[in-house]
């Protein structure tokens, strides 16, 4: 009796040992490590876990596009964090360790990538008239205030210039509204003269809404790489150039708030 128990025990650990394996469960089946591939797509997840699958944008409407925008501006905003510029402090945290050549790789990588544009998705309230004035602004500006139109430094399909200025369409509403904001406040700010620091303080809050709320309803043309340059017209006064548009070197660049260069 105690024989044929034992044999029983034998036979049943030994079947649950093969059902175990069958099931892909226990040494017999047990799977190699999974191998990830040594690039940039592999290393830059910690980026698209907030911006969205290849950079495409978040889906909360807070995190931007980087996919296709322009190396130089990426670069630059990723120097803006690490050194101060702009306060966000996951970003910050991310970028500190990293040496201003790989950020600049990161950058050409989600600069590199031309994927399609999502439709439009603002459906704030806002009136026609409210609109309509933001049009204004974006492609006439207003000479009374000193305001150039966007579409004379952002291009005028408004989707950047080579290669630092960025497009301004395919971003989400809260998303703009954040960034002026952020400008009005001096929690963002650029390498002086800071062009986009001067031209808020000329803009009413509603005028700053009827701009983003116009330009978050626009779909994308069908080119939606930035321009190779910007379009012809008066040069700007000095307080309204863009600090940031130059390539900064790491030898010119200046440490803000204990920032490294």
């Amino acid at each position: 009796m105690h024989q044929r128990r034992v044999w029983f025990l034998k036979d049943l650990f030994k079947g649950l040992f093969w059902v175990a394996a069958a099931l892909g469960v226990g040494p017999l089946n047990a799977q190699k490590p999974a191998r990830f591939a040594d690039d940039l797509a592999e290393r830059t997840r910690a980026c698209t876990a907030c911006h969205g699958e290849q950079g495409r944008a978040g889906p909360d409407g807070y995190y931007p596009r980087l996919a296709g925008k322009p190396a130089g501006y990426l670069h630059n905003q990723l120097r803006n964090f690490a050194q101060g510029r702009r306060h966000y402090d996951l970003m910050a945290r991310l970028v500190d360790p990293l040496t201003d050549a790989y950020l600049g790789e990161m950058a050409q990588y989600f600069a590199d990538l031309q994927l399609p544009y999502p439709a439009p998705a603002a459906n704030n309230a806002i009136t026609p008239e409210r609109l309509a004035k933001g049009q204004q602004l974006v492609t006439q500006g207003d000479a009374t205030r000193g305001l150039p139109a966007c579409t004379q430094c952002h291009g005028v399909r408004l989707t950047g210039v080579q290669p630092n200025v960025p497009g301004l369409l395919g971003l989400p509403l809260d998303y703009l509204n954040a960034q002026l904001g952020a400008w009005q406040t001096a929690q963002r700010r650029a390498h002086a003269p800071d062009c986009m620091a001067e031209i808020v303080k000329r803009m009413p809050a509603q005028d700053l809404i009827a701009v983003s709320s116009w330009l978050a309803r626009q779909p994308l043309p069908a080119d939606t790489r930035p321009a190779d340059r910007a379009p012809a017209g008066p040069a700007l006064p000095e307080a309204l150039r863009c600090g940031s548009a130059p390539e900064l070197s790491v030898t010119t660049a200046k440490p803000l708030n204990g920032g490294k260069p």
